[in-house]
């Protein structure tokens, strides 16, 4: 399948981010701001007469107008990516390197991350993919066991693999970003410590996992709730992301009644990142 990309005018990074929070309501799977536009990707038969509506009434509540659509080839994808994509550099105790196979490997004792996107969301740009990996940098997830749910291109599973990580199962209910990350695993030389499933979080019903990582927006993220705290083994933590610093709260809370503690929440350019954990010894759901 193909996909759509709306390209919509913006006024600065703000506004950029009023216009994604708005969007991902709806089916649109990735997002990217630059030179003025944020550009929203959405797969070609779910942008029907009814999605369009609603994304004007939605951009159009905020007053934001003249978005353009425009079909793009899944085949021409990659080709447009890497003419566009620069490194990405994440700083802190733990330094990160997020780039194409084309580009130079990071430096010594820089982790070097290589990524494959074929139109699946997760290069290191957007701010929450940062807070993501920079928190599996710090939280601690030597010889530990992982779910990646939502996986995109894999970039979380790779970086939770390269800080120790054990074994990572990385779910993702889109075949492309499935194939994405396992390409990404392989040129990062961990395929054999990520398992790449193409589902949703029913095709790792009743298993356990010591830490659960999901870039996926607000509201699939409080969805889950229930599901990943009966994955996590006691005193496992689950790190979320996808969503605007202002929707922490409802996340928080949607963590606190499926019996999950909070442990932190960072925010970043309007965006945050909640972590909580299953308080050792608590029954499970």
């Amino acid at each position: 399948m193909d996909y759509i990309e709306l390209s919509v005018p913006v006024a600065g990074t703000a506004q950029a981010e009023i216009a994604a929070a708005m969007l991902s309501d709806l089916p649109f799977e990735a997002f990217e701001e630059g030179e003025g536009r944020l550009k929203a990707y959405i797969p070609e038969g779910l942008y029907d007469e009814a999605c369009r509506t609603a994304a004007a009434e939605a951009l159009g509540s905020v007053g934001i107008t003249g978005a353009e659509s425009r079909r793009i080839a899944r085949s021409n994808w990659n080709a447009e990516w890497e003419s566009d994509f620069a490194p990405v550099e994440i700083g802190g105790r733990h330094p990160v390197r997020i780039r194409a196979a084309h580009h130079e490997p990071a430096a010594e004792g820089v982790v070097d991350i290589v990524v494959a996107p074929r139109m699946s969301f997760g290069t290191g740009h957007h701010a929450t993919t940062s807070m993501m990996v920079r928190r599996i940098s710090e939280m601690g997830v030597g010889g530990l066991r992982g779910l990646d749910m939502g996986c995109g291109t894999g970039i979380l599973s790779v970086a939770a693999v390269k800080f120790g990580a054990a074994a990572m199962t990385a779910v993702d209910i889109d075949e492309w970003a499935c194939g994405s990350c396992r390409e990404s695993a392989a040129l990062n030389g961990v395929g054999e410590s990520i398992e790449t499933l193409c589902g949703s979080a029913e095709s790792v019903a009743g298993r356990l996992f010591d830490f659960i990582l999901a870039n996926i927006g607000r509201n699939i993220v409080v969805g889950m709730m229930p599901a990943f705290a009966g994955m996590l083994e006691a005193g496992g933590r689950c790190v979320m992301s996808g969503f605007l610093a202002e929707d922490a709260a409802a996340v928080e809370a949607a963590a606190a009644a499926a019996g999950l503690e909070r442990e932190m929440v960072e925010a970043c350019d309007g965006w945050a990142v909640v972590a909580c954990r299953r308080v050792r010894g608590e029954r499970r759901p």
